[in-house]
């Protein structure tokens, strides 16, 4: 049978040894950063007015900025321009942007 003091030592240094193992595991992690929840931003609203084609250029009026492939405005970099769409990357994020459709035409009688 184990000494008394014997085992105290050992819980001792057992409950030591996890408590250091604890509170290495990530020593880069501010203090209390379990405890804060992850919350996504939405993604924010970008306007795209319209698309132009040509045979030499293609231009897309985002926010009322005209602006060509690999252009940026307001950390909006255009990458492609297609005649629906266009793709553009959004602080980091890429996103396709349609333009808005157009009000439809009723005839009257």
């Amino acid at each position: 049978m184990a000494h008394p003091l014997f085992r105290y030592l050992m819980m001792t240094l057992v409950s030591l040894g996890s408590l250091q193992a604890y509170a290495l595991q990530d020593p880069t992690r501010p203090p209390g950063a379990d405890s804060q929840p992850v919350v996504a931003s939405p993604a924010r609203e970008i306007r795209l007015g319209s698309i132009l084609l040509g045979k030499e250029r293609r231009i897309a009026v985002i926010e009322g900025v005209a602006l060509k492939e690999g252009d940026s405005h307001d950390n909006i970099r255009v990458r492609r321009i297609f005649k629906d769409r266009v793709e553009v990357t959004d602080r980091g994020q890429p996103r396709t942007l349609y333009p808005e459709p157009l009000p439809q035409v009723r005839r009257t009688p």
